[in-house]
This record gives structure tokens, C-alpha cells and sequence, in this order.
């Protein structure tokens, strides 16, 4: 493995491992008040692209980063989606309640 590969593998660890930190609160804490769900849809689509420009160009760094980042970025996405509808659900239930 030349440097330049090895460099491309470690900035795609950094990278990747950043996205881990913000998987994990969501699941610990349930909290995504802070999670844009814009930010990180554009976000996704640019992983996305990444990733298949990676693919086209057989770049291996580039490929392992996006894979994982992409599959990181959409548990996020989920999650911070799946909550709200959850929280929109329990306030509305919580009106019906209070108004019965």
C-alpha cells in the first residue's frame, strides 16, 4: 500500500468514525432536537454520490468511507425522522386527551 492510499484510509476512518458519537446519543438518548433532517438528507444524497463516484473510479479509501458513512447517515436520518413522527403522535394523543 502506497502513502497516498494509506492517507485515504485514514482520513476516511476520522471522517466515517465522526458520524458514530451522533448514532450512538440518538439511541442512548432519544434526543434529536438538534438533528437537521434537511442537513442530513442532502448530506445522504451527497454520500450517495460520492460513494458512486468512488465505484466508477475504483478508489478503495473512497469506497470503504462512503459505504459506511452512507449506512451511518441513514440510521441518523431514520432515527431523527422516526422520533418525530413518535413525539408529533404522543403530542396529538396528549390534546385528544386533554380536550376529552
Amino acid at each position: 500500500m502506497d502513502h497516498t492510499t494509506a492517507i485515504g484510509i485514514f482520513a476516511a476512518l476520522f471522517t466515517t468514525a465522526a458520524f458514530v458519537p451522533q448514532v450512538i446519543a440518538i439511541l442512548r438518548t432519544g434526543n434529536v432536537d438538534g438533528i437537521s433532517v434537511t442537513m442530513y438528507s442532502i448530506f445522504t444524497v451527497g454520500i450517495a454520490l460520492w460513494l458512486s463516484y468512488g465505484i466508477l473510479v475504483q478508489d478503495l479509501p473512497m469506497l470503504l468511507a462512503n459505504s459506511v458513512t452512507l449506512i451511518l447517515a441513514v440510521c441518523v436520518l431514520t432515527l431523527t425522522i422516526s422520533k418525530r413522527i413518535k413525539q408529533k403522535k404522543t403530542a396529538a394523543e396528549e390534546v385528544q386527551i386533554t380536550h376529552a
